[in-house]
């Protein structure tokens, strides 16, 4: 399989390793400073193009990836929530996009388990519940995108939550509301945790990255499920396939 890469940092370079680890040809890296590239033979010959870069290219990146008639993986969050509407109508025409919010197949495990919990948390008011999450001082989102996913699917879940709110707002003492603690710090390559609190007891559980290998190899292997599967997928259809 040929995969063209957009977004050549720390993460294309990584991802880059694991394609040709995983026997795949990379056809094609683009950063800001070749985005002429895109109409290169390189990216034209791609049979899926992976994208890692930030939430003010995205979109326009997603779009031009079809325009040439690329199936995509995405991995840059902050931009998904304000135009899923019409990527998923893209989809729906013949497009494909598998976007995920974290490309660990342990963090997509780590949020199966917390949706289960959740369902069984929603018949036990006592509990009170919050979020939070540490990365690298580099992440340009906060909260990552990933807490936004866990806290939306808790939220689904559990009827006493109706929304999330970054942690230090004066309202996060609503109810209601669903906090997110985000923390920024060092080279941490990211770090979930899920509280559940009571007056009796407290149950947490939490996902820890070691390292961002892990997104890399996740994104190649959507790479690989989307080589082959087209419309509007989601880590949950490739981690069904493991």
């Amino acid at each position: 399989m040929k995969i063209a890469i957009i977004g050549y940092g720390r993460m294309g370079h990584m991802i880059e390793q694991m394609a040709i680890e995983r026997g795949h040809t990379v056809s094609a890296t683009i950063d800001v400073d070749n985005m002429a590239d895109m109409e290169g033979d390189g990216f034209r010959t791609a049979d899926v193009v992976i994208e890692f870069t930030h939430p003010l290219s995205a979109y326009d990146n997603v779009r031009r990836c079809f325009a040439a008639g690329k199936k995509v993986v995405c991995g840059t969050t902050g931009w998904i929530h304000e135009h899923e509407e019409e990527m998923r109508r893209a989809c729906s025409e013949g497009h494909t996009l598998l976007w995920a919010s974290n490309f660990s197949i342990g963090m997509a495990l780590f949020d199966h388990v917390s949706r289960q919990l959740a369902h069984l948390m929603n018949g036990m008011p006592q509990y009170d519940i919050s979020l939070d999450e540490s990365h690298h001082i580099h992440k340009a989102d906060a909260p990552s995108g990933t807490a936004i996913t866990l806290a939306e699917h808790i939220i689904d879940a559990v009827e006493r939550k109706t929304r999330w709110q970054l942690a230090g707002n004066a309202s996060v003492d609503s109810p209601e509301v669903l906090p997110i603690s985000s923390i920024r710090r060092s080279e941490t390559p990211g770090t979930h945790s899920i509280h559940y609190d009571s007056d009796i007891d407290s149950i947490t559980i939490t996902h820890t990255a070691h390292s961002r290998k892990g997104l890399a190899l996740g994104a190649v292997i959507a790479a690989e499920y989307v080589h082959t599967h087209q419309g509007w997928l989601t880590i949950d259809d490739v981690v069904s396939q493991q």
